[in-house]
């Protein structure tokens, strides 16, 4: 009963901020993806990945990155994807699909990765508009496969690890500023033998050269 009246409050109170404050939305000048480098020191992406348009459709990103990087090590690789979402509301009159972001903790599982550690973990690196800050670490399996993700929300200044925080703050910066707008930053590393600690410092060394550009990008 006390869950379906928080529940009852948050809806009443998100439809008070969109009636009473956020009638129209802003929209801040940024630079697109198509921009961004592929060469970060040692690490080089030889192409951008490009998404079907049903698959886009589905993430609902405005624009995105999606480049896996390789260093001089062929077996040492890190995919960075940060998707872009100018809105995270639904437009009115129809025409517009799903905005917003979806957290990767729910959309792994549905392609076959199993979910197999999950943590918080505190990282304070350059170009990160809160430092330090919480973020998600995963272990992910498929198979005999490895992989370690590091994922969060960067929205509006902040970073943001948890779902429930991340639509508070929507909620209260689209009262106060007229802004949803927001970019889910992920990094995932190939984990061999179960060497996690070296997926570990490659993701960390590409994130230190991906996160100062990324203010062009995802606006603060």
């Amino acid at each position: 009963m006390l869950k379906l009246l928080v529940a009852l409050a948050f809806l009443g109170l998100n439809a008070y901020v969109y009636y009473a404050f956020a009638s129209e939305q802003v929209f801040p000048a940024r630079e697109s993806f198509a921009a961004f480098p592929l060469e970060l020191g040692d690490w080089r992406c030889k192409e951008r990945d490009e998404m079907e348009p049903e698959i886009l459709s589905v993430l609902g990103a405005t624009d995105y990155l999606s480049c896996t990087y390789q260093a001089a090590d062929p077996m040492s690789w890190v995919n960075v994807y940060v998707g872009y979402h100018e809105t995270q509301v639904r437009q009115e009159g129809g025409g517009g699909g799903e905005t917003s972001i979806h957290p990767p903790a729910h959309c792994l599982p549905g392609s076959g990765w199993d979910i197999i550690a999950q943590e918080k973990v505190v990282l304070d690196l350059p170009g990160m508009p809160q430092r330090p800050a919480e973020v998600n670490r995963l272990v992910i399996a498929r198979g005999e496969v490895r992989q370690l993700v590091y994922y969060w929300y960067q929205e509006r200044g902040r970073v943001t690890a948890d779902d429930w925080k991340k639509i508070i703050f929507q909620s209260w910066d689209r009262a106060r500023e007229q802004r949803t707008d927001g970019a889910l930053v992920r990094f995932t590393a190939p984990i061999y033998r179960k060497a996690e600690e070296q997926a570990d410092d490659a993701l960390l060394d590409i994130a230190s050269r991906v996160l100062p550009l990324l203010p062009a990008h995802v606006p603060e």
